[in-house]
């Protein structure tokens, strides 16, 4: 059944449950987030209290198994859940995205005992989560990662050792999803860890001080021989990097997710104030250009909306969906980053000032087309898949 959003959004849903998710989301968005997010945003504060209330009316693990605290919802209504947060502030939609990717080696992976222990308080609790795979000197080749977990003798320890960069949530989380070499050089030599937030010997950097997104911590970890129980490791070892990329796979849908927010949000922008602005004795939307400029906007978010949900459909049917889900990534987050340059354009000089939310959107969409794989590695991920069959 196909609903009609307040702004005007198309939305196909396939329960009542999801309706009333969608319906409690831009509540709370509208209500509790976006009020505040200009001010928060150039004062560089993280809004841990949403987070906890977001927990609290069970959106923060949506796409998990109820029977652990999470909300049993398809991919396709927990992207759409996404997209409204990211519309409303980016911090708070990309932070769920990456509580979500730091919860999904647990849920995927761990012993029903590690997940009766742990995902519990990770997906209804009010904690957040981390994920650690970059390093400073393997980002993009994340198998050449150098942080290093070595068993502690006979016992049943591991006592890791590394730096992790460029980690959302970096000095704030309560835990994290860490790959570290336990073997061989390359890709088969990484095994997964789930590290409390506070383990001895764990340190963060300050944050980095960024473009956009200054409300969402982005920080280097210092593991210095941080002890983690071998019932915290996940999955075998030496599965670590097939976790990993397997985990990729869902977050690069929700960075798509969150792109189409951010345009959206930019385009409804930049709809009111060429519908207020007035030049030449009239207002510029009537100009010819100017509604070109807008119907360009409105369709790729169209397009980028129908490409990300249908790679979460192919997700939800158990479906192949690794090339269609870094699609949705490179197309959402370039065309996000078109439609805020835009908005910008529309608004003139008012939008080149921090009077408007337009510039800090064009400063957000920027770290789109780079966060979870540059929009250069989705390129070699598809064009990889496309010549598998002529080898």
């Amino acid at each position: 059944m196909a609903d009609s959003t307040p702004d005007g959004v198309q939305r196909r849903l396939p329960t009542d449950e999801a309706r009333e998710l969608l319906a409690l989301t831009r509540d709370i968005a509208r209500r509790e987030i976006a009020p505040r997010a200009a001010e928060e945003e150039e004062a560089g504060r993280f809004p841990r209290e949403l987070f906890t209330l977001l927990s609290r009316s069970g959106l923060l693990g949506l796409p998990y198994d109820p029977a652990h605290g999470g909300g049993g919802q398809p991919y396709e209504v927990y992207l759409q859940v996404l997209e409204e947060l990211a519309a409303a502030r980016l911090t708070v939609g990309l932070g769920v995205s990456v509580h979500s990717l730091s919860c999904h080696a647990l849920a995927r992976y761990g012993t029903d005992e590690q997940r009766a222990a742990h995902l519990p308080a990770m997906l209804g609790g009010g904690l957040l989560g981390a994920y650690c795979l970059s390093e400073p000197s393997a980002g993009s080749d994340a198998a050449a990662l150098r942080t290093r977990a070595v068993r502690d003798g006979d016992g049943g320890d591991w006592v890791i050792d590394g730096t992790k960069a460029w980690i959302t949530h970096g000095g704030i989380a309560d835990f994290c999803t860490v790959m570290a070499r336990t073997g061989e050089e390359g890709s088969r030599g990484i095994t997964a860890f789930l590290v409390p937030g506070d383990a001895p010997g764990l340190g963060a950097a300050p944050p980095e001080r960024k473009m956009g997104m200054k409300g969402s911590p982005t920080a280097q970890l210092h593991f210095d021989g941080v002890r983690v129980p071998d019932a915290r490791r996940l999955g075998a070892e030496g599965q670590g990097f097939a976790i990993a990329l397997d985990a990729l796979d869902s977050g690069r849908l929700g960075i798509a997710a969150c792109a189409v927010g951010l345009g959206q949000a930019a385009l409804d922008a930049a709809v009111a104030y060429a519908g207020e602005r007035r030049q030449f004795g009239r207002p510029i939307a009537d100009f010819q250009g100017l509604r070109f400029l807008l119907a360009d906007m409105a369709t790729l978010i169209e397009a980028g909306r129908a490409l990300y949900l249908e790679a979460a459909r192919l997700r939800d049917e158990g479906r192949p969906f690794g090339r269609s889900a870094a699609m949705a990534k490179l197309f959402c987050s370039d065309a996000a980053m078109r439609i805020t340059t835009d908005a910008v354009q529309v608004l003139g000089g008012y939008g080149y000032t921090a009077d408007f939310p337009v510039e800090r959107y064009l400063r957000e969409a920027k770290m789109l087309q780079i966060v979870e794989g540059t929009n250069q590695i989705q390129r070699v991920v598809i064009s990889r898949e496309l010549l598998k069959g002529g080898k």
